[in-house]
């Protein structure tokens, strides 16, 4: 696994390399915005570990153009207290936040996590229960039943198959399947939900799709 940390701070930046490198990552270091982005021009990492308040482009903007345009989960170092920096942080893509002063292990523990949950996204066949999802051609299976869903379908099952267990968020389901601008209201998803468990239990599915009122939906396997 490949990490780029970015940091306008000399001693940050080589604590978290050195904690990094002995976890067995390779790591990539930048001092700001512009150095890292020109980096990414020759490799792009499985990670970013990104600073805040840096002179120049802010950790903010960059987390934007990772997420976004590269596709890079990040990881944001923030000040003690700043809870606006958070909030921002979230709104721009990242995937969470260590505050300083931090201890490695925290660091390194929240890297396993977010690294981990991106590697099980991105797998082309998810197994869940006694249901199959290939992501290579959009098929539903449990045994001799299959369909092929529609896109944006497939998308809403997949999102929470690769989340087994715990709550997606409504806001977040929105982002991922239909994009940061889309413009609909809350039928359009409770509509292809809807469709989803029809689906499900047409093909005799031994997972649920349980709505968590007032913050979104969590897929469980059902006990046997």
């Amino acid at each position: 696994m490949k990490i780029i940390v970015i940091d306008d701070d000399k001693n940050i930046l080589q604590l978290v390399s050195i904690h990094l490198t002995r976890q067995g990552y390779r790591v990539l270091k930048a001092s700001d915005a512009a150095e890292a982005l020109d980096m990414l021009e020759k490799e792009v990492p499985d990670l970013a570990v990104v600073d805040v308040m840096m002179p120049g482009m802010d950790g903010i903007e960059l987390t934007k153009i990772l997420s976004q345009d590269y596709g890079i989960p990040v990881l944001l170092l923030t000040a003690k207290g700043e809870l606006e920096d958070k909030s921002k942080g979230f709104l721009a893509g990242s995937e969470d936040y260590v505050v300083k002063p931090f201890e490695p292990e925290e660091l390194l523990f929240r890297i396993a996590v977010i690294l981990r949950r991106f590697e099980k996204e991105n797998q082309s066949i998810l197994q869940v229960g006694n249901v199959t999802i290939n992501r290579k051609i959009f098929e539903v299976s449990t045994g001799e039943k299959s369909v092929i869903m529609p896109l944006k379908e497939f998308e809403l099952l997949a999102l929470l198959a690769s989340r087994l267990n715990h709550v997606v968020e409504r806001s977040t389901i929105m982002e991922q399947i239909w994009g940061h601008d889309y413009e609909g209201d809350d039928y359009t998803l409770n509509t292809h939900m809807m469709r989803v468990r029809e689906r499900l239990a047409r093909l005799g599915a031994n997972i649920e799709i349980s709505t968590i009122r007032g913050l979104g939906y969590k897929l469980e396997v059902q006990p046997s």
